[in-house]
């Protein structure tokens, strides 16, 4: 390709996308992985985290004349891949040429990030609420404090690329910047990845300590054991007989229901004929209640080893029979 004055020629959009395409599914079939920004319309960035580190790159007068290019570069497509790690981006932007690029980003100050901790912890109760921006306006605004937030002043940044491009920041820079907000859309943590800070140091870590701490909640309709109670609220739950129950409570014990007693009584077996101890060459005589067949006896017959005097005798009274007179035997006659 010819270049004019050590500038190459102006490639169409159309040819740069399509060049960039071309470039991913080769790296891909040579087992290399890019992470690309891939082509959209509209706001590069829609979510908390993204729009505010546009922001802060838009509020700095230094970007103002590069930034508008690098805008339409990363909406088309051209930045094939882009890199976060700790304090340092590493991409490549499809222009004329395929290009290296290269940003160093300064870790918070330790002073500094204690003291934006300390005035937002108290506010935000989780990771989550973090994560997805979910944050109180004063809360936002102290982050995106520009100096003593948590994103970058220009001082902080440091930028190469290999074009021919002399200028502070050249199109493929900003391109690069703008898709770092883009990126942030989908993973916000890597803000602070790149700024060498732990994010739960923002988080309201009160009650963090509390035994119990981690346990998981039991499902609904199911009961935690005494263990489990104790280790929840710290304290230590008698595991001692039922009966103890009953002597906290007063020693009152529950009648049963009508239900029960019926139960009870169905379930509950006939006690079985006891003998009483007799002494020795007697026979035991049963204390249950006999049935009544096995009272009736045949006359003359006694029970072994019962004595005389203790039957009852019987009063045998002459059975009176009616006179026949001669007049009541002449009548019948």
């Amino acid at each position: 390709m010819a270049s004019y004055g050590g500038w190459k020629p102006y490639v169409p959009v159309a040819e740069r996308r399509k060049k960039a395409e071309q470039l991913v599914a080769r790296a891909t079939r040579a087992g290399k992985t890019l992470s690309p920004i891939a082509p959209y319309r509209g706001a590069i960035a829609k979510t908390f985290w993204g729009k505010a580190w546009c922001d802060n790159l838009e509020q700095y007068s230094d970007y103002d004349s590069r930034l508008p290019r690098g805008r339409t570069y990363v909406r088309n497509g051209s930045v094939i891949d882009l890199r976060i790690t700790k304090g340092k981006i590493h991409a490549q932007v499809m222009g004329s040429s395929l290009y290296e690029i290269t940003i160093d980003v300064a870790a918070c100050p330790e002073r500094q990030w204690r003291a934006l901790s300390a005035d937002c912890s108290s506010s935000i109760d989780s990771m989550v609420e973090l994560l997805l921006g979910k944050l109180s306006a004063a809360v936002m605004g102290r982050i995106c404090q520009p100096g003593t937030g948590l994103f970058p002043a220009p001082k902080d940044i440091k930028f190469g690329c290999n074009c021919l491009d002399w200028a502070v920041m050249c199109k493929h820079v900003a391109a690069v910047l703008y898709g770092i907000g883009a990126r942030l859309d989908q993973q916000p943590e890597l803000l602070f990845t790149l700024r060498g800070v732990d994010p739960t140091d923002l988080v309201n870590h009160t009650g963090a300590n509390l035994s119990g701490a981690g346990k998981a909640i039991p499902a609904s309709g199911k009961l935690l054991d005494n263990t489990a109670l104790g280790d929840v609220f710290g304290i230590d739950i008698d595991t001692g007989p039922f009966a103890d129950a009953d002597t906290v409570r007063g020693n009152r014990t529950r009648k049963p229901s009508t239900s029960q007693a019926r139960k009870s009584a169905l379930t509950t077996p006939k006690p079985s004929v006891t003998a009483k101890s007799a002494p020795k060459g007697k026979v035991a005589t049963p204390t249950a209640r006999s049935s009544p067949a096995a009272m009736k006896k045949p006359k003359g017959t006694t029970d072994p080893g019962t004595s005389k005097t203790n039957r009852p005798v019987a009063s045998q009274k002459p059975v009176a029979r009616p006179r026949t007179t001669s007049k009541s035997a002449k009548r019948r006659g």
